[in-house]
């Protein structure tokens, strides 16, 4: 790949062609380049963090003769942000880096710039011409018969010099002694995870019941490789920032932390406020290659069900008369018990997508729900959305509608709204339910009136809780008062 200009002519001739030409090709070109050689896959002990956004910390140990005193290095990292390199040995310091990422086309372009280059124009290698860079933004080439083309000619051949295969670092290292290796940290991206939960419910449709939950992390590389590499899962939101010297200190504290003593299943510690996931072993991960691994034993826990119908009511602003009747979606959500002091309860639970599946009367299970959740502390319950339910229906009718403006103080207008609302609730199916109507307002509103006792969930959310019988239908009334 590093040989003369007719070898690097031919292969990136060939990415042209392939792509329908010009400067996407070169592009792509060097992409695979980067992506199918990565240096994460060469000698020396690699050790990873993923996070959830993508972010990857890469802390690597390479065989490498460093002198004592200052010397310069120069490494073949592969892609990386050159703002978070850092030793990992406390007594060597970096004083200086240099990086050299220019393996896209528009890069090595620029650096062409001043230089004659061959163009190919047809299939074989005689169908050349040359021509001159002379800038670009945009692009202008200076031919042989003196005129200016804002267009290349053909396919560049550029000298292998102008043309980086894998991004290199330079460093200017510091070493109270002489050593046969050294340990960097640095961020790179290409490979991001997510949890992923499968609830088994109980056989049946009973609003509460035990089921079995399983949970796994899901690796995927998209674009990164590294061969036997020690596996690191951080779960939480991460802030990012610009580069800083502490924001270096950080990093170098995260990276230098001893990693938790792991046995045959993923092991789970706390690192400053966010929860870390230690793969069992060595683990390698190629370019499109995704993989899981189990975060703990099945579990058996207890779940509730629960239909939700949410109000009309505005969060803000004026409320408005209403004249038709409108169709309310059912929402269907599970409610996952996980108390404390008990083993599943004290688990702390990466955020991610959860399945929730149901047997049906041939005992195959069935997908009936698929919830995102967050990132989840021990002790807090989950909540999954399972969709919208298809048996438990419910419309919403305005009745009456009564407004009025007065003067507030200081000028301006003071609004009062009064509305009359009913909900009507049907269970077409053979088990009675309880569907919980909210409303939820902020500012200044009230229920002046219910026909069923509304619950103060808090200061902006109310909740009536409607018992509804099998093969049935239940009506809401209540009055609200709002101003504005």
């Amino acid at each position: 790949m590093n040989g003369g200009e007719g070898g690097e002519g031919r292969d990136v001739g060939e990415a042209r062609r392939m792509n329908g030409g010009g400067r996407r090709g070169i592009a792509l070109f060097a992409l695979l380049l980067v992506c199918g050689f990565s240096p994460l896959a060469a000698q020396g002990s690699t050790s990873l963090t993923i996070y959830n956004d993508g972010r990857v910390l890469v802390r690597r140990t390479l065989p490498l003769e460093v002198p004592k005193g200052t010397s310069s290095q120069h490494l073949v990292l592969g892609a990386l942000d050159p703002s978070t390199i850092f030793s990992l040995d406390s007594s060597v310091s970096i004083s200086a880096a240099t990086y050299d990422g220019a393996v896209d086309y528009q890069s090595v372009i620029r650096r062409a710039i001043g230089r004659t280059l061959v163009f190919r124009t047809g299939s074989t290698s005689k169908d050349t011409v040359s021509a001159t860079v002379l800038g670009v933004d945009p692009e202008r080439y200076k031919l042989a018969d003196g005129t200016v083309s804002f267009q290349a000619p053909g396919t560049p051949r550029f000298p292998a010099e102008l043309v980086v295969v894998d991004p290199t670092v330079t460093l200017a290292l510091h070493a109270p002694s002489s050593r046969k290796e050294i340990r960097l940290g640095y961020f790179t991206s290409g490979a991001q995870w997510q949890a992923s939960y499968q609830l088994l419910l109980g056989s049946g449709n009973a609003a509460s019941g035990s089921g079995q939950l399983t949970g796994a992390a899901v690796i995927t590389a998209g674009t990164i490789r590294a061969e036997d590499a020690e596996i690191q899962l951080l779960a939480g939101a991460v802030s990012r920032a610009g580069p800083s010297d502490q924001l270096q200190r950080q990093y170098a504290m995260a990276a230098r932390a001893p990693a938790a003593e792991m046995d045959a299943k993923m092991s789970e510690q706390k690192v400053g406020e966010f929860h870390l996931y230690s793969l069992p072993g060595r683990t390698t991960l190629l370019p499109g290659l995704t993989s899981s691994v189990a975060l703990f034993d099945p579990a058996t826990v207890k779940y509730t069900r629960t239909f939700e119908a949410r109000g009309q009511i505005p969060y803000w602003g004026a409320l408005q008369q209403f004249g038709e009747e409108t169709d309310v979606p059912v929402e269907i959500t599970y409610v996952v018990q996980r108390a404390l002091k008990t083993e599943f309860g004290d688990r702390p639970l990466a955020g991610g997508v959860a399945h929730i599946y149901q047997a049906d009367s041939g005992g195959r299970h069935q997908l009936v729900g698929e919830s995102s959740l967050d990132h989840t502390p021990a002790g807090e319950d989950l909540h999954l959305n399972a969709g919208t339910a298809f048996d438990v229906t419910a419309k919403r009718l305005q009745t009456s509608y009564v407004s009025r403006r007065d003067s507030a103080q200081g000028g301006g207008w003071r609004y009062t709204a009064t509305a009359d609302y009913q909900v009507t609730l049907k269970n077409a199916g053979a088990a009675a339910v309880s569907v919980d109507v909210l409303e939820q307002r902020a500012g200044e509103w009230s229920v002046v009136s219910s026909s069923i006792p509304p619950q103060k969930v808090s200061s902006t959310l109310t909740r009536f809780r409607v018992p509804v019988p099998a093969g049935g239908q239940a009506v809401l009334k209540y009055r609200v008062k709002v101003i504005w």
